[in-house]
């Protein structure tokens, strides 16, 4: 059965994430999918994984600026740096949290700028995230497809919103101490710039779970192949989506040996075809597209339309 992602009733789907455990294909079905959304819609393929293999699997370098992919119409690549995407939200935001920071406690200057300049576990990925966001808020595309990191860092990726709004929430209790003192004494408080960084920060959470959570505009495909771990990895990373509100009704299983010619491949076909009917079992309200699998990698252009013809056809 091919994948669901043109039919009418999809025409509102905005944001597409590929997800699975390491080395089942997350990747090139991603980069394949967006070759062939390309034809019919304007379309952002974006990796969040750390060890960005997006480049390689499109035989052509990308990095963190949004840029063409050669030779396919209607299709820009990007590689999401959190790094960067923090450090451009703390050029962006420096003296608002500064300002928070210095009317909220008793920090001196140098203590403030020794906090700001500390890590935060995860606000890295937070605004990593953000970026996808503000992406899609800028509408210049129809399509956007993410390539996620292997399970347990994609999980932490879409649980990130909840990070951040505990930060938030932090801040604004600091905030609410300060703001209680100021009324106390001078019987009136006028918000100020970092009140509004709150109030901003706020928003961003609520429209990420917006996002996330809205079956019409998003859907998470999981990407498998017919071994007991990726399944049993598979299963767990459904019911997190499920848990948190997140479309998921279709798989992708990879790998599918179908020759017969020699007593491995009937040794291996038999084992995968066990494993086929587990998943089928497992997931029997989804819908399966399984891919044969391939005699050589699937890297560049070409490879990736011939694989996209599996996918969708």
């Amino acid at each position: 059965m091919k994948m669901v992602l043109t039919e009418p009733e999809q025409l509102q789907l905005k944001l597409i994430l590929f997800g699975g455990k390491g080395g089942v294909g997350k990747t090139t079905c991603a980069a394949s999918t967006g070759l062939y959304l390309s034809k019919y819609f304007k379309t952002l393929l974006i990796s969040t994984d750390p060890a960005h293999s997006l480049s390689d699997s499109l035989g052509q370098e990308i990095g963190d600026q949004i840029r063409e992919v050669r030779g396919v119409k209607n299709l820009h690549a990007f590689e999401v740096s959190a790094e960067k995407a923090l450090a451009n939200f703390k050029i962006e935001y420096e003296d608002e949290i500064k300002k928070i920071l210095d009317t909220s406690t008793t920090l001196d200057q140098e203590d403030i700028n020794s906090l700001f300049a500390l890590p935060i576990p995860g606000i890295d990925e937070v605004m990593g995230f953000k970026t996808i966001l503000d992406l899609i808020e800028e509408a210049e595309y129809d399509k956007y497809i993410v390539d996620t990191a292997p399970t347990g860092h994609a999980l932490r990726l879409l649980t990130l919103p909840d990070l951040l709004d505990d930060w938030i929430k932090v801040l604004a209790k600091m905030r609410w101490k300060y703001r209680y003192m100021v009324e106390r004494f001078s019987g009136k408080y006028n918000p100020d710039e970092g009140d509004d960084f709150l109030l901003s920060m706020k928003k961003t959470v609520k429209k990420i779970n917006a996002l996330l959570q809205d079956s019409h505009r998003c859907e998470f495909i999981p990407v498998t192949i017919p071994e007991e771990m990726a399944i049993l990895e598979t299963e767990r990373l459904v019911n997190k989506l499920k848990n948190y509100g997140i479309k998921v009704r279709q798989l992708v299983i990879n790998n599918v040996l179908e020759s017969q010619e020699c007593e491995f491949c009937r040794t291996k076909s038999a084992e995968q075809e066990k494993y086929i009917k587990l998943i089928k079992e497992k997931f029997n309200d989804f819908l399966f597209t399984i891919i044969p699998l391939e005699a050589k990698e699937v890297k560049g252009i070409e490879r990736l339309e011939k694989f996209n013809k599996r996918l969708f056809q």
